[in-house]
């Protein structure tokens, strides 16, 4: 019955949260994308800057596959936030029974909340101070070291909320609060100069409706989950 509760609440959540986030993009994040690829193809090379110089390419070289824009677009932008959403979803759910069987801890809405709180503190909030989200046209680091620092700083960021919170002694506290801090003293990959094709205003403008669209995001996630959860915990 608990991985019943477990998966049921993690699914339908993901549903929910998949489905909200992207009628929120939708709104807010979608025009800014679509500018953002106006300044950024209006500052790609012609193909007379390119002739002459051949890179060795190759005839297998082509253009990445992109969804057109329209209904096919949304489609799979709502199937990538769904899965996505249900990862996160699973997760929260896996640590709603966690706390529910060894710390004791009443699983509601209210609770989901504050997980919620907790998982856009981990996931998008603490990365964001080294890897802000990045408009099209950003210039940006090496894509490897980019991914291994969010990973790592995620992953130190959730321990050590987990320590901060449920730790019962000081010095546990203590290696959470370090944990939290140290991917930032090492601090994220950068590239050599920052810039990009899209103008500042518009790049501070994805930056700051990423990251409201992320804690909305996990809000729902978390409140809707934490919910659910508890529901179906009385029920059994």
């Amino acid at each position: 019955m608990l991985a019943r509760r477990i998966f049921l609440a993690g699914i339908l959540a993901g549903l929910v949260a998949g489905a909200f986030v992207t009628l929120v993009q939708a709104v807010k994040i979608w025009p800014l994308i679509a500018a953002a690829e106006v300044y950024e193809k209006a500052a790609e090379p012609t193909p007379a800057d390119h002739a002459g110089h051949d890179h060795g390419a190759g005839p297998m070289a082509a253009a990445e596959w992109e969804p057109a824009d329209g209904a096919e677009r949304i489609v799979f932008t709502l199937l990538a936030n769904i899965l996505v959403a249900t990862g996160f979803g699973l997760l929260l759910s896996g640590g709603f029974a966690l706390g529910d069987a060894y710390g004791g801890v009443r699983i509601d809405a209210r609770t989901g909340f504050f997980w919620g709180m907790a998982g856009f503190a981990a996931f998008q909030l603490a990365p964001s101070f080294g890897l802000a989200p990045e408009p099209p046209g950003a210039i940006a680091a090496d894509l490897l070291s980019r991914q291994s620092w969010w990973v790592a700083t995620a992953a130190a960021t959730a321990g050590g909320i987990a320590l901060v919170v449920f730790a019962r002694r000081p010095a546990w506290k203590l290696v959470g609060g370090a944990a939290i801090v140290l991917p930032h003293i090492i601090g994220a990959p950068l590239p050599d100069h920052v810039g990009g094709s899209a103008p500042p205003e518009l790049a501070a403008q994805f930056v700051a409706a990423s990251l409201v669209t992320a804690a909305l995001f996990w809000l729902v996630l978390g409140g809707f989950g934490g919910w659910l959860y508890g529901r179906l915990a009385r029920s059994t």
